[in-house]
């Protein structure tokens, strides 16, 4: 059952195959307890490799940094198959790999591919009022499309519109926000916890409804901050891009693809609701058939795209495969040392985490919902948000009537802080870091991993803590 909750919502909009030792039976869970937060310690390498080498070693990441993935997946695996055996290290890394990462991938690989065969081109000036207007279309497209898809759609016309400004990080640092992450709030389609709530039984239109307003208040904020700051910055540039003044005219090749993307979601949506397929070994890891099936038809739909999409599109587009390969190589280190912190979280009150997890009730066992919004966010920015979301709703009571009724507060605290926090690091989701390779690769400087954080923590932070204190207090 983990495996058709976990991939069908996931893979619409980030990193969201929660390890099967969080799925397995009393064995795994005693395993879970047993763990210490030292068992974390790889995950922290990878992250703060992914965080330091690119400023002090540049050059040197550039070459080996997926040499670099593997020995921080190896400092994890080697001590684990030590302690509980090769088998067991070898199925959960075959349990990771073949379950996790791979429909994960070719989520990815899909959407990357798809998006990069919609030509936007026009007359587009990159204006404080333009952009705005970009990012607002985003924003609501993400529940739509889920944050990759919007993303992947949007952010190459972004770039073109910027292409002449000297000063245009901070676009893509807004797009992260809005577009990869926060605009996803308003449907279950938006961002994978959503969606897994939408299958343990919350109403499709309950999370519209009830996120509609603290999701507005954060989007009509950080497009008013985002107008003001690009104003600046407008006024900044040494010679500012010619307003011209014939009307703006866009122009949208590629059309099949848009059809190819609803295809995508379709597909993704079918596997999630498609709930008594049988299940399949494939190296002793069950695979159900309602995500085999979706995985064939988004490669299918990949394949076709590629050859129904002429070559001059995806040049004018300046497509290459570079961003997806180093998400490829990076998420494969990053799912593999992930393994026993989300074990470690998976396994609640009885884990080393207990003390965190506590925080989030009374005494009297009356649910904390600044707690729920706060921690479901501070795990979210840093690991996976659709079992972070799970365990939250499980502490919760996990009765859906109930989290739509009278603890609707606390369900909306979990749904926010998981989707919404995912914007304050590159790795929170996993359109943050493709928009972070995409704008690199075609000669934007984007902050480093650090930089980044310093944006959404100087700009986001307080703004969650507002929302914090309106809505959750």
């Amino acid at each position: 059952m983990r495996i058709r909750l976990a991939g069908a919502g996931a893979v619409l909009a980030g990193s969201s195959f929660a390890p099967s030792v969080l799925a397995a039976g009393d064995a795994a869970l005693a395993e879970a307890r047993s763990l210490g937060l030292v068992w974390g310690m790889p995950f922290a390498g990878i992250l703060l490799s992914i965080a330091l080498y690119p400023l002090v070693a540049r050059h040197f990441w550039e070459r080996h940094f997926g040499k670099i993935a593997t020995f921080w997946s190896l400092v994890f695996l080697v001590p684990y198959a030590i302690t509980f055996g090769p088998g067991r290290a070898l199925d959960v890394t075959l349990h990771t790999a073949l379950g996790e990462y791979l429909p994960f991938m070719i989520l990815l690989l899909s959407l990357f591919a798809t998006a990069g065969g919609i030509l936007i081109v026009g007359n587009l000036i990159g204006t404080p009022a333009t952009n705005t207007g970009l990012l607002a279309i985003g924003s609501v497209s993400a529940s739509l499309l889920g944050t990759t898809g919007a993303s992947m759609v949007l952010i190459r016309p972004m770039i073109r519109a910027n292409a002449d400004r000297q000063h245009n990080a901070h676009v893509f640092i807004f797009f992260i926000f809005l577009v990869s992450n926060i605009g996803g709030a308003l449907t279950p389609v938006g961002d994978p916890p959503l969606f897994l709530g939408f299958l343990k039984g919350i109403d499709f239109f309950w999370t519209t409804t009830r996120m509609l307003l603290p999701t507005m208040f954060l989007m009509t904020i950080l497009l008013a901050t985002f107008y003001v700051l690009d104003r600046f910055m407008w006024s900044r540039e040494p010679e500012p891009p010619m307003r011209s003044a014939v009307p703006r005219r866009v122009r949208v090749e590629g059309l099949q693809n848009v059809v190819y993307l609803a295809t995508i979601v379709g597909a993704v949506i079918g596997s999630g609701l498609w709930r008594d397929g049988p299940v399949y070994s494939i190296l002793g890891v069950p695979v159900a058939l309602n995500g085999l099936a979706r995985d064939i038809a988004l490669i299918v739909i990949t394949y076709v795209s590629w050859k129904t999409t002429p070559s001059r599109i995806r040049v004018e587009n300046a497509f290459a495969w570079t961003p997806i390969q180093e998400v490829a190589i990076l998420f494969a280190g990053i799912f593999i040392t992930i393994i026993p912190v989300l074990a470690i979280l998976g396994a609640g009150r009885e884990g080393a985490l207990a003390p965190v997890l506590a925080l989030v009730s009374t005494p009297d066992h009356k649910p904390v919902n600044a707690a729920y919004f706060w921690l479901a966010g501070a795990l979210s920015s840093f690991l996976d948000n659709a079992p972070t979301y799970l365990v939250f709703f499980n502490l919760a009571g996990a009765n859906p009537q109930e989290l739509m009724g009278p603890l609707a507060a606390t369900l909306v605290a979990i749904s926010g802080g998981a989707v919404y926090m995912g914007a304050n690091t590159y790795i929170g989701n996993a359109p943050n870091f493709m928009v972070k390779a995409i704008c690199e690769e075609r000669g934007i400087r984007m902050p480093s991993f650090f930089g980044y954080m310093a944006w959404s923590g100087s700009i986001l932070l307080p703004l969650f803590a507002f929302l914090s204190w309106l809505f959750f207090r």
